[in-house]
């Protein structure tokens, strides 16, 4: 039969496979080869499930039939390793190996996309997750803590418009009211779309018994930049987080006719809104940060009538948080002084925001440590994307493994890592999770135990 197919770049080019590191014995060789396939096998199995045949894209948003496959997809695979899956109250799902307990060894990612994204953001470390599993019981590894996969619910915010928001409920960062009334852009509640889903809406918000199961949270994770490419290494480890977050704006004038309203009798909405467009590039090339305004909804929308509203929304990222005010702020006066200038209303709202988050110090050196050498380190990286991994590490030691992403593309089909590549990310985490298990119970020297005093 076929090999499994890693989409490439593009919607038909295909990367060859590459071979891994050679191993220095026959023995080593035969594990390195049963790694390689049980990914491999796991990822041709997951790789069809909610992909856009005409983009190349994947469209797997939250509580959707898409994202019913691969949950599905997810229940059964991390059951054929004889793991015991559970969905806790907010819809993340959790596969334990063993009892769950406290002090637990938590790894995974996620498996919704934006909107056509690309094939490894998230369900990489899913993936890579299960085939860590597999290659543990290889090893003969008999975890003396409790081990858990876990996989977050609409992290991408790609239907509810607020990002990581399985580990926000978890943690408390976002309340269940606030949850259940988000809405889709088909005026569907988070609290209807739960439902029509087969689960119980009621039941949601901050579950502290099942955070402080948590000992520590490794996520592995495509790179969605190309500081690995530079460094030519295979793999990376996160240092921080930038602070980032989503603003809506609504630009409110009057709908008229096309060809009948003089230009000076109009209050037309589109026009602040393109100079607010401009401005946000402007905003993030002076402060060195980033701004995007890649979402927008205009009402009627119709080709020969002039908008009455034009709703849309700036994300912004900063290397800190002064600057990113400063880069908001910025935005939002010149929005503000285009509205009034075209005689139309202005108004914003903060949707989410998470402050920048140093990721545990103790366990990022530990993780460094385990997977580089002294004659190559591990590089350490900061990143611009927020990643359910930043929400929790304000409440659980949390560290993050990056796999090289040849393209440097992120969020769109080009996103891609090469086979040898994922290999090698997979006995990376393997190696930090042996690591982890190893140190039984809560004791002196777990960073678990020296993250919570």
């Amino acid at each position: 039969m076929p090999g499994p197919i890693f989409p490439g770049p593009g919607t038909a080019e295909r990367h060859d496979h590459h071979q891994c590191q050679p191993g220095t014995g026959d023995d080593e060789d035969e594990d390195r080869a049963g790694m390689s396939e049980g990914f491999d096998r796991l990822w041709a199995e997951l790789q069809p499930l909610g992909r856009n045949r005409t983009t190349g894209g994947y469209r797997r948003f939250s509580w959707g039939e898409a994202d019913a496959d691969v949950r599905a997809w997810f229940t059964d695979a991390a059951a054929a390793r004889g793991l015991t899956v559970e969905t806790d109250r907010n819809g993340n799902l959790w596969a334990w190996w063993g009892d769950p307990g406290p002090d637990a060894v938590v790894t995974g990612s996620h498996l919704d996309s934006v909107p056509d994204g690309g094939a490894f953001d998230g369900p990489l470390g899913v993936v890579s997750a299960l085939a860590a599993v597999d290659e543990l019981k290889r090893r003969g590894v008999r975890p003396d803590r409790p081990f858990a996969v876990t996989v977050f619910v609409e992290e991408e915010g790609a239907r509810f418009g607020v990002p990581c928001l399985g580990s926000r409920l978890l943690t408390g960062a976002i309340t269940a009211e606030r949850a259940l009334g988000l809405t889709d852009a088909d005026g569907v509640t988070w609290e209807r779309a739960m439902e029509q889903a087969g689960h119980d809406p009621a039941r949601i918000g901050a579950d502290p018994d099942l955070l402080g199961r948590i000992g520590v949270f490794i996520e592995l994770h495509v790179e969605q930049g190309t500081a690995l490419i530079h460094t030519d290494s295979a793999v990376g480890v996160a240092g921080s987080v930038w602070p980032h977050g989503r603003w809506r704006m609504d630009f409110t004038g009057q709908g008229d006719h096309a060809g009948t309203t003089r230009l000076a009798d109009r209050k037309d909405p589109m026009l602040p809104f393109a100079q607010t467009v401009l401005a946000a590039r402007a905003a993030a090339k002076a402060h060195d940060a980033v701004a995007t305004i890649g979402k927008v909804h205009v009402a009627p929308n119709g080709t020969n009538a002039i908008p009455s509203r034009v709703r849309t929304w700036l994300d912004a990222r900063a290397p800190d948080e002064a600057t990113l005010r400063a880069v908001v702020d910025h935005v939002d006066a010149a929005a503000r002084s285009a509205a009034a200038a075209h005689d139309v209303f202005h108004a914003r709202y903060e949707e989410s925001y998470t402050p920048v988050v140093d990721l545990d110090a103790a366990l990022r050196d530990r993780v460094a440590s385990v997977i580089g050498t002294a004659d190559r380190p591990v590089p350490v990286l900061p990143t611009g994307a927020g990643h359910d991994a930043g929400v929790l590490a304000s409440s659980v030691p949390t560290a993050m493994v990056f796999v090289r992403n040849p393209t440097g593309i992120s969020h769109a089909p080009q996103e891609f890592a090469r086979p040898d590549d994922c290999h090698q990310g997979v006995t990376a985490l393997a190696d930090v999770l042996a690591d982890l298990l190893a140190e039984g119970r809560r004791g002196a020297e777990t960073p678990g135990a020296a993250g919570r005093g």
